[in-house]
């Protein structure tokens, strides 16, 4: 024990630091932000374009409303966890995003700071009773569901997933549920009982091009298996909205970001975002570029004219960035005039698509 000035000082144990290995509060092993550290690594990238952007100070009646509720009933949501930069608007929206099954992924992708573990089966029984309180609380209009992946369980939790749903939709009928699932090893059945269980919107993010699944996504995700999953989930349920996210600046070509349109098209995919990677640690990959505001409205042209129902890019988006909208099916507000550009926008992404 230490001491200060004769009087004996309790130290607090000292806080796990990024790569490390520690023990969970259920007992398993995790590494923290999910990438073991590894010497010669360098800085993470601070600098640069995004330096200047600023995301808006969240403010609104909607958003204090939620905010209140949260504190009040110590709910939890990715938005706050993931210090999301469209927390405000979305919150003002009546939309928020909850991770079911833990905190420990079993898998380690390069660009996510989730931590890394296996959790040897563990599942919170009444995690679909306490979500679907914590929609009614927070009277939400629209919930995404996101999880871990979680290898260590028979069906990949898709049992648990559809059990979350039917608990919403229980509790608050009119409430739109959003699945951003894992991809269940690309076992179909899986698929099936998520999107059978009353959900609006399956989504399952693809993450980068081909050519950069590897290294950028763990072995065990795999391109042509993300294809496959979205596809087969329009094919079992044709109603329900499929939807897929891209990150930018992991060094993509621009013929590989339009090829990678046109499959997702192909898989039926109605819904794409694109947003920027930021490298998270560093311990994980490095940012190759930044890409322009203008860049991502070009791109946002090419999705549309791909025949995208919706299709969000900017910087600051991220997979569940203002998801409600894309139930109005008026391309978020996408005036006319713009409707005519992605029109011409079509031409530009053919042109350079192999």
């Amino acid at each position: 024990m230490n001491h200060l000035k004769g009087i004996p000082v309790v130290s607090a144990a000292p806080a796990v630091r990024s790569g490390e290995k520690y023990r969970t509060a259920q007992g398993f092993s995790a590494i923290k932000d999910g990438v073991k550290a590894t010497a010669g690594t360098t800085p993470a990238d601070r600098a640069g374009l995004y330096g200047k952007l600023k995301a808006p100070i969240p403010q609104g009646r909607g958003y204090e409303f939620v905010r209140r509720t949260v504190r009040e009933h110590a709910l939890a949501t990715v938005c706050e966890e993931a210090r999301c930069p469209n927390l405000g608007e979305c919150w003002n929206a009546g939309t928020a995003t909850i991770m079911v099954m833990g905190a420990v992924c079993t898998r380690a992708c390069r660009f996510c700071a989730v931590d890394t573990g296996n959790p040897h089966g563990w599942l919170d029984a009444e995690e679909p009773r306490h979500v679907a309180e914590s929609v009614e609380l927070m009277r939400l209009n629209y919930v995404v569901l996101t999880s871990v992946d979680r290898d260590d369980l028979p069906d990949g939790g898709a049992a648990h997933y559809a059990a979350c749903v039917r608990a919403i939709k229980q509790r608050r009928a009119g409430t739109a549920v959003e699945a951003l699932t894992p991809d269940f090893r690309g076992v179909l059945r899986d698929v099936e009982t998520v999107v059978a269980s009353g959900l609006d919107v399956f989504a399952q993010n693809v993450e980068t091009v081909r050519r950069l699944t590897h290294p950028v996504r763990d072995p065990r995700a795999g391109y042509e298996q993300t294809l496959a999953v979205l596809a087969h989930a329009k094919r079992h349920r044709p109603a329900v909205l499929t939807k897929s996210s891209l990150m930018l600046g992991l060094g993509e070509s621009d013929a590989e970001i339009a090829a990678c349109m046109r499959d997702l098209r192909l898989a039926g995919v109605d819904i794409l975002t694109l947003g920027q990677y930021l490298r998270p640690t560093i311990h994980h990959l490095q940012v190759q570029r930044y890409v322009t505001p203008a860049e991502f409205e070009r791109y946002r042209a090419w999705g549309l004219a791909h025949g995208f129902r919706e299709c969000v890019a900017g910087p600051l988006v991220r997979s569940s960035y203002r998801a409600e909208r894309v139930l109005a099916g008026d391309n978020v507000g996408l005036t006319a005039a713009s409707a005519a550009a992605s029109a011409a926008a079509g031409a530009d992404a053919r042109t350079v698509s192999p």
